[in-house]
């Protein structure tokens, strides 16, 4: 525990600076809010209209149950490095935190994991209660967020947010490293976001692609960010496959780590502090 105190001070550290900032968590839900209801309405026509949405491999009720969780969610999606990161890697700050006695990488994953936790926890209960609570009060059940399919299913799925946050902090860190090397954290964010939205589930639920892609989507780690939680949810992902799912959650959060922590070293093998 001991061990650990450092590590868990700068999570807890950074995750009560960011909850400070209520004005853009309150932007960023209403944000989201506005295009989780277009995306519902483009799935309800869809679904409504398309003989063909007989066949789709997940229902109306549960592509709307995803739609709103992505959207409460989506701060925990990896879309870029932390800029606090990014500004100490340009003002040259890096060299505090590797005279820390600390391991730099555990205390870079804690604040990285407190910076998305902390922004996407109010936005989360925020949605909870408008598409949960308040749509089912006005007439819009059918469009409103379903409670979890099942107590297994919300046990899962509390277990699956939990490696969510493990998961996106370790791509997170592989950014981090980036910026390091690089100097620049333009390019890095640029780039991954657009693979972030495609292939996690955040633009498309990944069941909804052709069927000839299933196997390369379920088992790539964006998916373990978005698509496997949410399934599990609303009781798409089950069973075994649940479990698997939970798996791949928790292999790719420990492969990424070790490839984050060899990548830092090398990194910090060969930074240069100038000034003074």
């Amino acid at each position: 525990m001991e061990l650990a105190r450092p590590y868990t001070a700068a999570f807890v550290a950074r995750f009560v600076l960011m909850l400070q900032y209520r004005a853009a968590a309150i932007a960023g839900f209403a944000t989201q809010c506005w295009w989780g209801g277009i995306k519902v309405m483009i799935y309800a026509a869809f679904y409504h209209s398309s003989p063909a949405a007989a066949q789709s491999p997940m229902s109306l009720a549960q592509v709307i149950t995803y739609t709103w969780l992505a959207q409460g969610f989506l701060a925990l999606a990896p879309w870029g490095c932390d800029p606090e990161i990014a500004l100490a890697v340009r003002s040259g700050g890096i060299a505090f935190d590797r005279l820390r006695p600390v391991d730099t990488y555990a205390l870079w994953y804690a604040r990285a994991a407190g910076w998305m936790t902390s922004r996407a926890l109010p936005r989360a209960t925020l949605m909870a209660l408008l598409a949960g609570v308040l749509f089912p009060l006005f007439g819009l059940a059918s469009w409103s967020l379903r409670p979890p399919a099942s107590m297994t299913a919300a046990i899962l799925f509390a277990l699956s947010i939990t490696l969510v946050v493990a998961l996106s902090s370790a791509i997170v860190m592989l950014l981090n490293v980036s910026v390091a090397a690089t100097l620049n954290d333009r390019g890095v964010n640029s780039i991954l976001g657009l693979f972030v939205v495609v292939l996690s589930g955040n633009l498309i639920p990944l069941p909804l692609f052709p069927d000839a892609l299933q196997g390369f989507l379920f088992v790539q780690p964006l998916a373990g960010v978005v698509d496997i939680p949410f399934r599990i949810y609303s009781g798409h992902l089950a069973g075994a496959m649940a479990l698997l799912g939970l798996g791949l959650q928790a292999t790719w959060t420990l492969v990424l780590v070790i490839i984050g922590r060899r990548a830092l070293q090398r990194v910090f093998g060969r930074v240069e502090i100038q000034g003074g």
